[in-house]
């Protein structure tokens, strides 16, 4: 390293600076350097202090470099942590709320939903979209989540995807509002049609089991990936979930497609038939199972 710039280092307060000595088989690259320098390679000779001057002392020294902070989630590292972090456990207040809603009669649970802002979506809908049809049905139908219509007219599948349901309600002998109810997971309706969120699953989950709880149908028809994942508490595939008996808090559960997922691709409209045809089939089967129970008891 050459005087001139060995002065210019030790201005700038970067030393000290660590240089082989003379017998090194290949000098290091210059560099500012090291508080805790290391030679990049141990057989390349032993290394020596340059004493800084007095200019060089007098500079603030380098803080010493400190461990990694730990990147926060989602950041895209995908290095484990150091220390393994416990999941989050609902927190008091969440437990409390639950509690409330599970208690709700039809008048206080429509009231709640109504003024919810347990999560971000309310800051972003229209209206809640609470749910109707025949609050004492054997049949129950649950969606995934509100869609624009739904959102503006507060009413759940309207539009194409509506029209279509009602069709796929006909051929099983069902008509929306006589015997049959349908809700949605979601009360409110994502930003731009975008897929649920955990959170907000988890923060509207208890408005639909106590949905459930009040009507006690004899069967839910889970329509939706979503429908069905948040019901049964899986990430299975709808295909993995069709043609199989389900249950949710002691409902008799039938997973199939949802009427947009139809529209877009009609190949799979059989499917759906066929899962209309299994629903019908299991209904038949267990009213015949509770013939003499007689009337349902209040929730």
């Amino acid at each position: 390293m050459t005087s001139r710039r060995s002065r210019l280092i030790e201005e700038m307060g970067l030393g000290p600076v660590w240089v082989l000595r003379d017998n090194a088989v290949s000098p290091l690259p210059d560099a500012p350097g090291g508080v805790h320098g290391e030679t990049a390679d141990a057989g390349a000779g032993k290394a020596e202090t340059r004493p800084m001057t007095r200019n060089a002392a007098a500079q603030p020294r380098a803080a010493a470099p400190t461990a990694r902070a730990m990147p926060e989630r989602g950041t895209g590292d995908s290095r484990a942590p150091s220390r393994p972090i416990a999941p989050e456990l609902p927190s008091l207040a969440s437990q409390e709320r639950d509690g409330q809603i599970a208690r709700m009669d039809w008048t206080a649970l429509k009231a709640a939903v109504s003024g919810c802002a347990s999560c971000g979506l309310a800051t972003t809908r229209t209206q809640t979209v609470f749910g109707g049809g025949d609050e004492l049905a054997d049949w129950m139908l649950v969606g995934e989540a509100p869609g624009s219509e739904e959102d503006m007219r507060g009413e759940p599948f309207v539009g194409q995807a509506g029209k279509l349901l009602d069709n796929m309600l006909f051929a099983i002998d069902l008509v929306r509002d006589k015997n049959v109810y349908i809700a949605n997971v979601l009360k409110c309706r994502p930003p731009g049609n975008r897929n649920p969120m955990p959170d907000e699953v988890a923060r509207c989950s208890p408005h639909l089991a106590r949905q459930v709880a009040l009507v006690q149908p004899k069967l839910i028809l889970a329509m939706g990936r979503f429908a069905a994942q948040a019901l049964l508490g899986t990430d299975a595939s709808i295909a993995g979930l069709r043609g199989k008996l389900h249950q949710y808090q002691g409902v008799s559960v039938i997973v199939t497609y949802h009427p947009d997922y139809l529209l877009r691709n009609l190949p799979d409209k059989a499917k759906a038939w066929e899962d209309l045809v299994f629903a019908r089939r299991t209904m038949a089967s267990l009213k015949a199972a509770v013939e003499s129970v007689g009337e349902k008891p209040a929730a």
